[in-house]
This record gives C-alpha cells, sequence and structure tokens, in this order.
C-alpha cells in the first residue's frame, strides 16, 4: 500500500487509502462523552444521538488512514512542546511567483529551497482549491486542487520540506460549488446545507441592523432555484454562500474535510472568517456560544484523530473579542492572528512614538504553553482597523489613515451602526506603508530599507510566531494599475512575480531585495537560533524613550536572554541601560546582529543608537 509523501521532514505518513486489516481505533469513553455534550450543547440531545455515530465513524476512518510509523510518532510526540523558536510562516499564494516551464507550486518550492531554506519552516499557501472569486476564497470544491496551481503532488513534495497551514474556508461556498448547485437543483439533501428565506421580509430590518458586518453588502442575496425564488444569507459577497451550521451534516462534511487536509500534510488549520460561522437572527451572529463550541468541537477532534495539529483562528475583530478565541488556553484555537499588531506598527512608524504599542504590548498574555500570537504585519488582506479601535483613539486611527492615502493605498469600508460606512481596512503593501514612495524626494534606498525592516523587527521580538507575506521579503510597492483594473482595493499587494527577475535582483548585492534578504535574513536566521524567541519565553517590556521601542526575552531560567531595542525614529537616540534593568546578569554585552560588544560601568549600559537601528543585546559567554 503507496504511502502519501505530505509529511514534514520525511515524517511518517498517511496512506493513501484506508487500512483496515490489522488495526481499528478504539475511541476513549472520555473523548465520546466530550464530543457528545459538545454536539448536545449545539443540536439538542435527540439530534445529537441521531448524528454523533457518523461523527465517530468519519475519526475512525481517518485513523485507518495512518501507518503504525505514523501512529507510533504520534503516542511518542504526546506531550512534546507543539511551538519553537525556529517557527517562521511565510504567507503567500500558490501562483504569486511566475515560473518558467513548471506549475506555481513548483515555482515556490523551488524559491523557498533556494532562498529561504533555514529561514522559515512553515508555509501558509493561501486557498489553491478550486474558486470562482475573492482570490481563493469562494471555494468550488474543497477536496482538489486547482489545476491551474498544480497538484496533490505539489502539495505533498513543499510538504516533504516544511510544515504547511491549509486554509479551512468553511464559513461560506462559492455559488458555483457543487453543494449550492444542488441547492439551486432542489436537491432534498442539500436544502438545509445553506441559510435560505422565500422573501428578503422573513428578517426584519431591526434584526438586519443587528448582524454585525464586514461588508456593505446586503446579508441577503437573491437567487434562482427549481423552486423560485429564494434568498440567502451572505456574509461577504453574493457568490459567497454561508453554510447552515443549524444542519449537523454540515458540520460533520466539514470535519471529515478537515481530517482529509491533515492526510494531504495540514500541521496548522487556519479558520478563516470562523467568527461569523454560526448565524443567528435577533443576534449580532458573531462570537455566539456556538461559534466557540464549534472551534472546540474542532480542537477535540484534531487533538484525538491529528495530535499535533495547530488550529489559527482568522478573527478581525477587537482585541479582547479576539483572544477570547484562545478559550481557556486548552480547549479553543492554538494560534490567533494577532490584529492589533500591525495597525500599532503603522502608528508607532508615523507618530514615531512608541508609547501606545508599549502599553499594549506590555498587556499581552497567551493564557498557556499550548497557545500563542501569530504576529503578522501585512498578508494577502488588507491591514484590519477593528482590532485597534479600543486602543486607539478615533484622532490616531484618523491621522493613520491619513498616512496611508499619502503613502498611495486605499480604505476599504464596512457597514457600522445607522447604515454608517466606517474604516474597516487599508489596502496597501508594508513597504509602501513604511516609504512614501510617491515623494521623489525619499529615493535613497538603503534607507528605505533600513527602515522597512526596522518595523518588521517588532513582529519578530514579540511572544508568538512570526508570519511574513512574500511580498515583504522582497519589498513589494503598490500595484495600483491592478486596482484600477479590477476595482478591488486588495489586489494592490497581490502582484505576481516573476521568479527569474527576483532571482536577477537578488544577484545585485546594491538591489532593493538584495538589501531586504540580506538585512532582514539576517535579524530572522539570529531569531530561529535563540531559546529566548520561543514563543513561550517570557517578555517584558521597557519603555525607555517613546522613539524606542524595547522588549526583554528570557527563558523560564534565564539561562538565555535577549534585550531588544528597536529607534522607530528618524532621529539619533541616546539611551541608557540600568544595571538594574539588565539584572546585573553581566558587564559585557554583544549585539548579536553587528557583533559589536558593549561593556557597563558602574552604573550601566550606554548606548547610541542612529535612526531606525536594532539592537539585540546578549550577554557575552565567557
Amino acid at each position: 500500500m503507496d504511502i502519501m509523501e505530505n509529511n514534514f521532514q520525511s515524517a511518517p505518513a498517511y496512506f493513501n487509502e484506508p487500512d483496515y486489516r490489522n488495526k481499528q481505533l478504539l475511541v476513549d469513553p472520555l473523548f465520546r462523552k466530550k464530543l457528545f455534550k459538545r454536539m448536545t450543547f449545539l443540536y439538542g440531545e435527540y439530534t445529537a444521538k441521531q448524528f454523533y455515530p457518523e461523527m465517530e465513524r468519519i475519526i475512525r476512518v481517518h485513523y485507518s488512514y495512518k501507518s503504525d510509523s505514523l501512529i507510533e510518532k504520534e503516542i511518542r510526540e504526546h506531550n512534546s512542546d507543539i511551538f519553537s523558536e525556529k517557527d517562521v510562516i511565510l504567507i503567500t499564494y500558490g501562483d504569486l511567483l511566475k515560473g518558467k516551464d513548471q506549475s506555481p507550486l513548483s515555482t515556490l518550492a523551488k524559491f523557498c529551497d533556494i532562498y529561504l531554506e533555514g529561514a522559515i519552516n512553515t508555509i501558509h499557501i493561501l486557498p489553491f482549491y478550486p474558486y470562482s472569486s475573492d482570490r481563493g476564497f469562494s471555494i468550488k470544491d474543497f477536496e482538489t486542487v486547482d489545476p491551474n496551481l498544480g497538484c496533490w503532488e505539489d502539495i505533498h513534495r513543499i510538504g516533504n520540506k516544511y510544515k504547511l497551514m491549509f486554509d479551512g474556508v468553511i464559513n461560506h461556498i462559492s455559488s458555483k460549488s457543487k453543494w449550492f448547485q444542488e441547492f439551486l437543483n432542489g436537491n432534498p439533501r442539500f436544502q438545509d446545507f445553506v441559510i435560505s428565506y422565500d422573501s428578503p421580509d422573513d428578517i426584519s430590518e431591526e434584526e438586519k441592523k443587528m448582524i454585525f458586518r464586514p461588508r456593505t453588502s446586503d446579508i441577503l442575496s437573491k437567487v434562482y432555484t427549481i423552486n423560485g425564488e429564494k434568498y440567502v444569507w451572505t456574509t461577504f459577497s453574493e457568490d459567497q454562500i454561508d453554510l447552515n451550521y443549524k444542519n449537523p451534516e454540515v458540520l460533520i462534511k466539514v470535519i471529515e474535510i478537515l481530517l482529509m487536509y491533515v492526510r494531504h500534510g495540514a500541521k496548522i488549520i487556519r479558520l478563516d472568517a470562523v467568527t461569523y460561522i454560526w448565524a443567528e437572527t435577533g443576534t449580532r451572529c458573531v462570537h455566539l456560544d456556538q461559534t466557540h463550541e464549534i472551534v472546540k468541537l474542532f480542537r477535540d477532534v484534531l487533538d484525538f484523530a491529528a495530535p499535533g495539529t495547530l488550529i489559527i483562528t482568522e478573527t478581525n475583530v477587537p482585541h479582547e473579542e479576539n483572544i477570547s478565541y484562545f478559550g481557556n488556553g486548552e480547549d479553543e484555537a492554538h494560534m490567533v492572528y494577532n490584529f492589533a499588531l500591525p495597525p500599532l506598527v503603522l502608528h508607532t512608524m508615523y507618530t514615531m512614538d512608541s508609547t501606545a504599542l508599549s502599553k499594549w504590548a506590555s498587556t499581552l498574555d497567551t493564557c498557556s504553553n499550548n497557545t500563542t500570537y501569530f504576529n503578522f504585519l501585512d498578508s494577502h488582506d488588507g491591514i484590519g482597523l477593528m482590532a485597534v479601535k479600543d486602543i486607539l483613539s478615533p484622532d490616531d486611527i484618523d491621522f493613520i489613515l491619513d498616512n496611508v492615502r499619502q503613502h498611495g493605498g486605499y480604505i476599504s469600508y464596512k457597514t457600522g451602526e445607522n447604515d454608517k460606512e466606517i474604516p474597516y481596512e487599508m489596502n496597501i503593501t508594508w513597504f509602501s506603508a513604511i516609504n512614501n514612495t510617491n515623494n521623489p524626494e525619499n529615493n535613497d534606498i538603503a534607507y528605505q530599507v533600513k527602515k522597512f525592516v526596522a518595523s518588521r523587527s517588532i513582529a519578530l521580538v514579540l511572544q508568538g510566531i512570526p508570519g511574513i507575506y512574500l511580498h515583504s521579503l522582497i519589498g513589494t510597492v503598490n500595484d495600483i494599475d491592478a486596482v484600477v483594473s479590477s476595482k478591488a482595493n486588495r489586489d494592490i499587494n497581490r502582484t505576481i512575480i516573476d521568479e527569474q527577475e527576483i532571482s536577477y535582483a537578488l544577484g545585485d548585492g546594491l538591489s532593493k531585495i538584495s538589501r531586504i534578504n540580506r538585512e532582514y535574513g539576517r535579524i530572522i536566521d539570529i531569531r530561529t537560533k535563540s531559546r529566548a524567541f520561543h514563543p513561550n519565553s517570557k517578555q517584558k517590556v521597557v519603555f525607555k524613550s517613546e522613539s524606542l521601542f524595547s522588549v526583554i526575552r528570557f527563558t523560564e531560567t534565564k539561562d538565555n536572554i535577549i534585550f531588544t531595542i528597536v529607534n522607530i525614529s528618524n532621529e539619533t537616540v541616546h539611551t541608557f541601560l540600568t544595571n538594574n534593568e539588565l539584572e546585573e546578569i553581566s558587564k559585557n554585552w554583544i549585539d548579536l546582529i553587528s557583533g559589536m560588544p558593549y561593556s557597563c560601568d558602574d552604573t550601566g549600559l550606554h548606548l547610541v543608537l542612529q535612526p531606525y537601528d536594532i539592537l539585540w543585546l546578549s550577554p557575552e559567554k565567557l
């Protein structure tokens, strides 16, 4: 029986088909009780009794795909650390890189192998399934790879060398998907797969106004079915039809798909837009108890059926609501997107004042050693604003928006109270957000790169796992032509890149790409080699000056400690670290980035930081 080559670093893998000859899963009674309780919460005891056997069946089927060596590995590593300082995640579409005479996924694999090996150990390939719109997030078929990108074998080959993050785009389906087409065709099985009404008036205006909306479009979209006009729930667009999780068949089918992703190599599953997964008229339809219960149920299933598989929730909402998806630290998401970080870093760089960022960072708490933050600054989407609405003042947010516009970016809106449009996200590349490339006087590449890397270093030093969008590895500027052509603001940072052009630029030591690769790459490499940067290592924010952002990272025993300082201003800054702040660990320190030694006098350590300098000070080993 063949084994799929789909696990990180040639780890024991799954068979291509289930093997029922020698092993059968014995379901733990405690697990059965826990899962049944969750299903009862969602559907009531009568329905839970009806559908639980099917849930258990697909878990048992999944187990039968496992090789003996994989089962032994899962038992052996049951209590091992799920995070590492080596964890750095690349975020990319499967076709952001254009190569010659090979599939886009093969081009991506080649690029990572040549330029990123050792710097990143995880690749988040954004939805690589067949789709109809929204750059992959309107999925027609959850179970196949878009032939325009490659095939499952391409995914498996990447998974042999890197851990993989797959998207679980399970809030909605494409209007062109088979499931929705069966709804339109009147197939009885699929009538409750989506949320539908006979009339738009079946939801009152008052109820509609209560619904938290990430878009300005109508919540109900008219469609034509074999049974006449229907109105279906569409949180995001007319082409993205929300699934109806009040139907337990939907939940079970989705779990079956998530387990299939695991068999194809997923080590992390990203729950896209999970905030909106349970719709209930008369509520805001976000963060409902049922929503959290479903995430917990996913966690239970994966912990039991696929140990070591992590869940990350993507919830672009105010910070306190976002971190609620940690649950109690053991029962819900392993990671949450740190949505407050990107706008706070922009605020810091624009104002050249780290006060707000330092105050917020000092409050961060990850609940347990089994949870952490996903520290990203940019991604395939825009830079969200919802997470900082209770952290920054309206004037502060307006200041960021004004700067983004001056830097050539766009602002996208959502419908707020009283149908008022309010800013939802900023659409701009990170390089353009940091450097106003519209200004001809701002054309010093070395200076631009230094400022850019200084901003990026903030996400590397904070507790959590850093995520890096591919465009930030090469300093892509705003693609205004793409926005004009598509009328979609998010296309500003989704430019397709010619792999040969990148290779040529990397060979030119003075090019922007080469400078970023060298300077940014150096600090990423240093980070992955220090236990002080382990996601669960301790963190202490030290406020020295509004022009500096300072964080001490250290292990529990303090046998590994790094004092990080970045000058977020365009001025030279003199600062002083007292022996007490340095905890009198050593008189001699070394900057891990430059290799320069520093020595304390009787009172402490005197430092001078030039504009956008970065220092990572570690006690010198004798």
